[in-house]
């Protein structure tokens, strides 16, 4: 058997971190397997379905590096078959037209509610002759479900759940209207694209039921089901904004790698040994469903970053440049001098940051133009004693036979003995100068990217300012 799983996701809002996890877990585990990972967009709800959400659910996954095979597979436009279905158990006695009205399904509930009851469907057109049908009403089209023993989900991740089939009323599978419910589409879409495995988030497991009476009435065999657990918050709590549920542009915009998040959000409920770090290929190798934890995973924005920050540290150093480009460009384009400087200074750079929006902050030193505005705390580094160091420095640096970092720190550590000064009190106005900044990489590292001309030249307008 070929497994096949699915994301499906509903085009009416932003993809939730929690969807992107879901969507992961899919496609490693169709990879683990050497089976298909299908995407279909579940857009039947034509009031909240929006194109701009489909276009960004698509774009986000591609950027998560979540990769479907073929092409991503519409709900709405199989209505047909979906109505097919259900006119289907209709003419084999399995279903049965239902013209309870609205208000009287309403008052159906109310007395329910105020007896204490189950909210549920009460069967009252299950066994009705339709010639008792009142005149003018559409009728919706009702499964008629087991109402005897009990319906056993073999789950995952879960285990065996049961629920007794009283519990479970008739649902809808085609509204007076005649469009199909998500139920019923959900299921025949599943049976025609062959899905295997179903895992998606435990909130769906009540659906499960009521999926598998539907899927025995068809003919068919049910797929597997693995509902995984929600995702918390650091603190325990329902998984909310405050936390960090917002959709993956979020993630983006704030300069995360995909690399970082995929590798983290598989950790989220999932675990193979003490390993914290690996690859997308280790992923595919080591993830099996069946390891999946059934507690809820805690989402930790602190433990996130770290991780991204290693990924920044082990990434290519031409990617970062083209990744952070735009970010610098904003204050103006690059020419080729400063593109220059922040190709080659990229591997010290990209050592203290976190996030691509900190790599960028920092590489700003190699994007700006003379003469540098200095920020405050640099100004005072060149206040307390700061411009007799730089104007020394530019007396020997002009007469350096070798322009490199070490040649540079042997003077600063001579210097600083025979001025009786520590290094830092000559290293901060050295690079107070050269960033605008008292903080960054190096400065023998900045000085040996600049080159001694841009060096000598910002040097020397801190020191006349």
């Amino acid at each position: 058997m070929t497994v096949i799983t699915r994301f499906a996701p509903s085009p009416t809002g932003y993809l939730h971190i929690g969807g992107v996890r879901t969507a992961l877990f899919n496609y490693l585990y169709a990879k683990h397997t050497g089976g298909k990972f299908l995407l279909r967009i579940e857009d039947t709800d034509r009031v909240r379905s929006t194109q701009e959400a489909i276009k960004v659910i698509i774009e986000d996954l591609r950027w998560a590096g979540v990769q479907w095979d073929g092409y991503p597979i519409f709900q709405f436009v199989r209505a047909d078959k979906h109505r097919a279905a259900a006119e289907q158990l209709l003419a084999e006695g399995k279903a049965y037209r239902c013209y309870a009205t609205p208000e009287e399904l309403t008052a159906m509930r109310e007395e329910q509610k105020a007896k204490g009851l189950q909210i549920r469907y009460d069967g009252r057109w299950r066994d009705r002759d339709p010639k008792d049908a009142p005149a003018g009403v559409k009728p919706s089209i009702r499964l008629k479900a087991p109402q005897e023993g009990e319906t056993v989900i073999h789950d995952l991740v879960q285990g065996p759940v049961t629920v007794a089939n009283s519990q479970i009323d008739d649902m809808v599978l085609l509204r007076g209207d005649g469009t199909p419910t998500y139920m019923l589409a959900v299921v025949v879409d599943d049976i025609d694209m062959g899905i295997t495995h179903v895992i998606r988030g435990d909130e769906h497991l009540n659906n499960a039921f009521r999926q598998y009476q539907l899927i025995a009435a068809l003919g068919k065999t049910a797929p597997a089901y693995a509902h995984i657990p929600l995702i918390h918050g650091a603190d325990g709590a329902k998984l909310s904004k405050r936390h960090g549920a917002v959709g993956v542009e979020f993630y983006r915009d704030k300069g995360y790698l995909p690399e970082a998040l995929r590798n983290y959000l598989v950790r989220l409920g999932w675990s193979h040994g003490d390993d914290e770090i690996f690859s997308d290929a280790q992923a595919a190798e080591w993830f099996d469903i069946i390891d999946v934890n059934r507690g809820a995973a805690r989402f930790d924005m602190d433990k996130l970053t770290a991780l991204n920050g290693h990924y920044i540290r082990t990434a290519d150093d031409a990617r970062l440049v083209d990744a952070i480009r735009p970010l610098l460009e904003k204050a103006g384009p690059l020419d080729a001098t400063r593109l220059g400087w922040l190709k080659v200074g990229m591997a010290g750079l990209k050592q203290r940051a976190k996030t691509l929006l900190e790599l960028a902050e920092s590489a700003t030193l190699y994007a700006r133009v003379r003469p540098l505005t200095l920020d405050d705390k640099a100004k005072a580094a060149l206040a307390d004693g700061g411009k007799p160091v730089l104007e020394a420095a530019v007396l020997a640096f002009g007469d350096l036979p070798d322009w490199n970092g070490p040649a540079l720190e042997a003077w600063a550590k001579a210097y600083a003995e025979q001025t009786g000064q520590k290094m830092g009190k000559v290293a901060q106005p050295i690079r107070a100068a050269l960033t605008g900044s008292v903080v960054s990489p190096s400065i023998f590292e900045i000085m040996e990217v600049l080159g001694k001309d841009e060096t000598l030249g910002r040097l020397k307008d801190a020191a006349s300012a």
